[in-house]
């Protein structure tokens, strides 16, 4: 990964700031909803069926994702909307084996930038004839 980074002199020391760092520590529900492509009320019907999706609430029921929390979003959207699965397999799957479900959605994540880059590639060639 690359980052855009800044210098700064801090009392005569350099310090190296990752200007595209995060510094969101917690995602609302609508976000969430926004980053995956699904409805709010999805993701709560998840939350439900899927042990493991517990974002913090706030005392006024708020939900509050962190990183983590949308990662295993992810997870579950790998299952259920790429592969197809049934949400109880994506459960059985997630406890079983939740290494080999992270490795296979990087693999589609990579397969899909790849093709995507193909895509962008056929059309500059295309342009070209």
């Amino acid at each position: 990964m690359h980052y855009l980074c800044r210098k700064e002199q801090t009392n005569g020391a350099t310090m190296t700031l990752n200007t595209e760092k995060n510094l969101k520590l917690y995602y609302s529900i609508k976000e969430v909803a926004q980053m995956m492509g699904v409805s709010e009320s999805m993701l709560r019907f998840w939350e439900k069926e899927i042990p493991m999706l517990k974002p913090k609430t706030t005392a006024g029921n708020v939900r509050q994702y962190t990183e983590a929390d949308i990662a295993n979003v992810k997870a579950v959207y790998n299952l259920v909307k790429v592969r197809g699965f049934k949400l109880a397999a994506a459960r059985k799957m997630l406890r079983e084996n939740r290494a080999a479900v992270d490795d296979n959605a990087r693999m589609i994540e990579s397969l899909i930038r790849v093709r995507d880059e193909l895509k962008e590639i056929k059309k500059h060639l295309d342009g070209l004839c």
